[in-house]
């Protein structure tokens, strides 16, 4: 790969995690708005709404294009899907037993015992989930850069808005909590907006790694898209339905889906 490559992905990447980290720092800023938490029937669209652009995300702007990379290379496109999507899965789930977390909205801190406050689980549990987040934008990116397909690229700046969508309530769900136990405003909002920093971190390292893991990249897309699907199954799609059965949660799941497919068909 030409220098010149590098410098013109690394640009990409960082304008693709750098305005997703920028939505998770809006998010966080609704500190300085509300002292209290976000309401349930909002909470509850909010993360059905993450849920649907995250499973989109992973259909069409994941596995589909590894599919379709691995039988141009001429290979079985159900191979690096399958098993891609699996070590994800497998990924969040050693991640999840082995640091300590606290998901937004829980009192129940989840992976081993720790004296950690408050602040620093809800803070290693959204950037825990970000981490996936940041390498499916950076994968596409060194997608089109590689190839040159001005498809490619519109599909990447497609999946960059759609997570920089959902990372407002991210944001948000981790600075008022804050907030609400007594946090000053600043101190909040500096937990919830470097709750996003994974993602930018993740994009970059992705692409710092192209030249290695270019003969890899079907069964590197399946792999995040798995740890995305992780994320939603886990956490996004059960906390959206707490309590009694919500219609609000699962229409939002709908109107993300829909709102990440359009995006990608229409974009990419």
């Amino acid at each position: 790969m030409q220098i010149s490559d590098l410098i013109t992905m690394t640009g990409w990447v960082a304008a693709g995690t750098g305005f997703t980290f920028a939505m998770t720092t809006v998010g966080a800023a609704s500190v300085f708005f509300f002292r209290k938490t976000i309401s349930e029937k909002v909470h509850r669209l909010a993360l059905g709404l993450a849920a649907g652009i995250m499973i989109a995300a992973s259909v069409w702007s994941l596995l589909i294009p590894a599919m379709e990379a691995a039988e141009e290379a001429g290979g079985m496109g159900w191979l690096p899907a399958a098993g891609g999507f699996l070590l994800g899965v497998g990924f969040l789930l050693l991640l999840d037993e082995l640091l300590p977390h606290l998901h937004p909205g829980s009192n129940d801190p989840e992976g081993p015992k720790s004296h950690l406050s408050r602040a620093s689980l809800l803070f290693f549990a959204v950037t825990l989930h970000n981490i996936p987040e940041g390498m499916s934008v950076g994968l596409l990116f060194v997608v089109a850069g590689q190839t040159g397909d001005p498809v490619a690229l519109s599909a990447a700046f497609a999946l960059a808005l759609g997570m920089g969508i959902q990372n407002i309530p991210e944001g948000a769900a981790v600075a008022l909590p804050l907030r609400q136990e007594g946090y000053s405003a600043k101190k909040a909002f500096a937990f919830g907006a470097l709750s996003g920093l994974a993602e930018p971190v993740f994009g970059l390292l992705v692409v710092l790694c192209a030249s290695w893991i270019s003969p890899f990249m079907p069964w590197l897309l399946a792999f995040s898209a798995g740890a995305m699907m992780y994320v939603v199954v886990e956490e996004l799609i059960p906390e959206a339905h707490l309590g009694e059965h919500s219609n609000i949660g699962t229409l939002s799941v709908m109107a993300g889906f829909v709102l990440m497919m359009t995006l990608d068909c229409a974009l990419g």
